[in-house]
């Protein structure tokens, strides 16, 4: 977890984000994105054209833009929980959030910011406290759960013998009941990540303006800049 930052110590720029946690960021937006746009129609599908469906295959394209950015996401997940060990301290914050009692204290603060109850935001070198948690218990949660679900559904058209099938599908589906359930809790899931992504999306650009410090940047440059607390 972050401490709040002493510029005394720090100065006005800090290196936070190495490039292969940036890269992996913007794939991910992306991966995430085609999954959302995609999963939508397959839960609600378009309307039925005219012809024959091979001359069309709206369906199957989607399905394919979609299966192939889950695959995205699985090794772009397991490519990051790698470099939280093999990166720089930050790198760890996303899937080790601390509960101590300063970053309890340190996530109550930020409520109370985000909910404009208090004038002074706490500058955090890398993520605060609040922003670790709902990363931890949206996204990184939220993610493997898709990534289980969704394969255990993948499996289905593979097949038994599959590796997705056996990895997957011959567990997941009973532990839901059937394979309807896993749709729906899939689908709820899809809705979770849109969620996070419009919260995660508002918070950095509020920051980027209220708290006088960098944050969309510094996913593009990996550098933290600290602004002093004029108006």
């Amino acid at each position: 977890m972050s401490e709040s930052v002493d510029l005394k110590q720090h100065g006005d720029s800090v290196y936070v984000y190495e490039a292969p946690v940036r890269i992996w960021h913007w794939i991910n937006a992306l991966a995430i994105l085609v999954l959302c746009i995609t999963g939508y129609f397959i839960g609600s599908p378009l309307p039925t054209l005219s012809g024959e469906a091979s001359d069309h295959y709206v369906m199957g394209y989607i399905r394919f833009a979609h299966f192939a950015a889950g695959y995205i996401l699985a090794v772009g997940i397991l490519g990051r929980l790698y470099w939280a060990f093999a990166g720089n301290e930050h790198a760890k914050e996303l899937f080790f959030p601390s509960f101590s009692k300063k970053a309890l204290l340190g996530a109550w603060h930020e409520i109370l910011w985000y909910s404009f109850l208090v004038k002074e935001p706490k500058k955090c070198v890398g993520h605060n406290p609040l922003a670790t948690y709902a990363m931890f218990f949206m996204f990184v949660l939220g993610a493997f759960f898709m990534i289980v679900t969704g394969f255990a559904l993948y499996g289905e058209g593979t097949g038994m013998g599959s590796w997705q099938f056996e990895l997957f599908s011959a567990w997941v589906i009973p532990l839901f009941g059937q394979s309807q359930d896993v749709h729906t809790f899939h689908h709820l899931g899809m809705w979770l990540i849109i969620f996070f992504v419009m919260a995660h999306v508002y918070v950095a650009i509020r920051e980027d303006f209220m708290s006088r410090q960098s944050m969309v940047s510094t996913m593009i440059s990996g550098w933290r800049m600290f602004k002093d607390n004029r108006p």
